[in-house]
Formats: structure tokens, C-alpha cells, sequence
């Protein structure tokens, strides 16, 4: 498992490339891609590109991590 490198979301830029997110959540690059195409994950297409927004970014994390309660 790859460790993530950063510590807060307030490091996050204000839009995720796919190298981000695979450094956020501490995968490979390949997996970030396949998330990134996934319906329930957030993104947003500018032209080519695919990017995340930090916000909606976060409210998935929390979502799919129920906010990070164990309960």
C-alpha cells in the first residue's frame, strides 16, 4: 500500500488530477483512474482533462467512509 502524502484536505489543491487522488488516498495511479471513472466518484471533464473538486472530493470520502465512524 502506498502511503499518502499529504496530511490535511486543507493541502489539497482546489481540483484533483489523477495523480493527485492516487497520492491522496494512497494508490497507484492506474486505480485512481479506474475510480475516476467510476458514476458515484465526483469529476468534472474540462476539455480532455478529468479532475476532481476538492469539496465534492471530500464529501466522497466522507460519504463512502461513513464520515469515518466505526459505529
Amino acid at each position: 500500500m502506498k502511503i499518502s502524502t499529504y496530511h490535511s484536505y486543507d493541502d489539497l489543491p482546489l481540483f484533483l488530477n489523477a495523480e493527485l487522488v492516487a497520492k491522496t488516498l494512497g494508490i497507484s495511479i492506474s486505480s485512481a483512474y479506474e475510480l475516476m471513472h467510476e458514476a458515484s466518484f465526483p469529476t468534472l471533464r474540462v476539455g480532455n482533462r478529468i479532475v476532481v473538486p476538492k469539496e465534492k472530493f471530500v464529501e466522497w470520502v466522507m460519504r463512502s467512509t461513513k464520515g469515518g465512524d466505526d459505529r
